[in-house]
């Protein structure tokens, strides 16, 4: 198959779908790997890299002009006029955007979404969702870090002793875990908090502290994934985060619910709570943030806390990003691009889960049911 892959043109998107080491691959398949000029250049690979792993360089018509269009993100309307009728798409194509769905599908592209793949131990290798959210979590301690005006582990120096700093991590997922441990390297004291009983023993084995709630429901939903909660389990969550936040240094937000808006976890009232000079970095912000106050895009300070709502995480560390994120891709592909054709065995899980739209239609079944509930 010819495979495009296009520069990435959203805002701040630094990523490229296709590494020289996945494309080197591709084309020892018999494919022919076609690179828009400058696709790989934010995340530190030239041209000539992909040249030497046997790809070609192209302009932005021929890369989106191939069978196959490899992305990071959703391609514009524009872009999605360059691609061909019955063209396959692949990339993290936001399935609850309604309207960014209708014009996929009107574009009769054949799309797959990555962030849809099943989470079992056979997909592992194909979600980017967990790859990418390693980085967002190693990253927002970094910030945190960075920003917290003083130090992260304990110092007993000859001017006296140095408490390390303390930090309140909101959510034990992939995202939630790698912070714990990052921040644990660096010397933190860390405290956690997850609706789900069963992350307890992961916490506690990279040297969390978990924070017990109230025994009213459980937070497992489907594929691993937390459910939306109660209004009565919410807020008796908050009474008990409300003190351990107020002696945190740091507060790190990774709560998310897919197709759902962010759950609300940090209140004004309990950043005005907070001391001063401490730090919040919320990774849910894209989905309206875990923390009331955080502005997408931007870090503010209210109440004499420094709120971080800096979206993508990801794209601020492009060369790793992208390198997990094109072996994801090329998981994936070996599915179902096999012998120069597109093959859509829909026995197969995986290929079930992930695809989005096909002969002009929304065919991902969850997707559906989601967007027809608003």
């Amino acid at each position: 198959m010819q495979i495009g892959v296009p520069l990435e043109s959203a805002a701040g998107e630094t990523r490229v779908a296709v590494t020289p080491e996945t494309a080197k691959k591709y084309v020892a398949q018999g494919h022919t790997v076609k690179v828009q000029s400058g696709a790989g250049v934010a995340a530190s690979v030239t041209d000539a890299a992909y040249e030497a792993a046997g790809a070609q360089i192209v302009d932005r018509s021929a890369a989106f002009g191939a069978e196959l269009v490899l992305k990071v993100q959703r391609p514009s309307l524009d872009e999605l006029a360059l691609m061909k009728p019955g063209a396959a798409l692949v990339g993290m194509l936001n399935p609850f955007d309604k309207a960014g769905l209708a014009q996929v599908a009107s574009a009769g592209v054949t799309s797959f979404a990555l962030e849809a793949a099943p989470r079992t131990t056979r997909a592992q290798s194909m979600d980017v969702l967990s790859s990418q959210a390693n980085i967002a979590g190693y990253k927002a301690v970094l910030l945190g870090a960075v920003n917290l005006p003083k130090y992260f582990p304990l110092f007993m120096t000859a001017a006296g002793t140095i408490q390390p700093a303390r930090v309140v991590i909101m959510g034990a997922g992939v995202a939630g875990l790698q912070a714990i441990a990052t921040a644990r390297r660096l010397g933190a004291v860390v405290e956690v908090s997850d609706i789900r009983p069963a992350v307890k023993e992961q916490v506690q084995s990279l040297g969390g502290k978990f924070i017990d709630l109230p025994n009213l429901e459980s937070g497992e939903g489907q594929g691993g994934y937390a459910k939306e909660m109660s209004a009565e389990f919410i807020q008796k969550q908050q009474q008990i985060l409300t003190d351990r936040i107020s002696k945190a240094d740091v507060v790190i937000t990774t709560a998310l619910i897919p197709g759902r808006p962010a759950p609300r976890l940090v209140t004004a009232d309990m950043v005005k709570g907070m001391k001063q000079g401490s730090v919040i970095v919320d990774l849910a912000v894209e989905q309206g943030g875990n923390c009331e106050l955080s502005e997408p895009g931007k870090t503010v300070v209210k109440h004499g806390v420094k709120i971080i709502g800096e979206a993508n995480l990801p794209a601020s560390m492009p060369f790793d990003a992208s390198l997990m994120f094109a072996r994801n891709v090329l998981q994936l592909l070996l599915l179902f691009a096999k012998g120069g054709q597109l093959k859509l065995d829909l026995n197969d899980e995986v290929i079930k889960g992930t695809l989005l739209t096909h002969d002009g239609a929304v065919f991902h079944a969850p997707t559906g049911e989601q967007l027809k509930k608003g």
